[in-house]
């Protein structure tokens, strides 16, 4: 009886210690420094579209007097379209994103940028940490459509415009720059 119990005892705190270990994990960059170490905080865009819910999940650095698109963010490069993570897009439903049809499910997404058309590239790829792109795993690639802002934006967004019934525009700003491409059910 006291074998059983202390193996009962054993068995819990073995769960307990790696629930709690798997809790921080996640919390966790490749480094080991836990996300309030990330100085670019994590950051979500939703929609709905055609009564579906379409997410992205991703983490937003800022400017900080810093040139970005050819600086900071090279160009002719992929770009994580973000910070840390790799930013996840999440669609219950299929969508047509420019030019590309994606089939409902959780992707990433990167941009190509260039000093010309920028290049959305939504990879099959995910979990993993945003520098870790793989092309062989691209579902595709459509142009995006670029716009100025009226001023600088300091933190970096991700956002949904124009929504009716089953269209909207995903949008991408920071800086001076407004990159978006139309996102609609076929």
């Amino acid at each position: 009886m006291i074998l059983r119990t202390l193996s009962t005892i054993a068995c819990t705190f073995a769960l307990a210690t790696a629930s709690f270990a798997s809790a921080q994990m996640e919390g966790m960059n490749p480094s080991g420094d836990s996300k309030k170490s990330m100085p670019s905080p994590p950051a979500t865009a939703t929609v709905s579209l055609a009564g579906q819910t379409l997410t992205i999940k991703y983490n937003a650095p800022s400017k900080r007097n810093r040139p970005i698109f050819g600086a900071l963010v090279p160009y002719d490069k992929v770009w994580r379209t973000g910070a840390n993570p790799a930013t996840t897009f999440i669609t219950p439903v299929s969508l047509h994103i420019g030019t590309l049809l994606v089939p409902a499910g959780t992707y990433t997404l990167y941009t190509l940028p260039s000093s010309g058309k920028w290049m959305l590239i939504v990879n099959k790829q995910n979990g993993q940490w945003g520098t870790e792109y793989d092309q062989s795993q691209d579902l595709g690639r459509t142009e995006m459509k670029a716009a100025s802002l009226a001023s600088p934006q300091e933190r970096m967004s991700i956002s949904f415009a124009r929504t009716e019934g089953s269209s909207t525009e995903l949008h991408i700003k920071w800086d001076k720059l407004d990159e978006s491409v139309k996102v609609s059910t076929p």
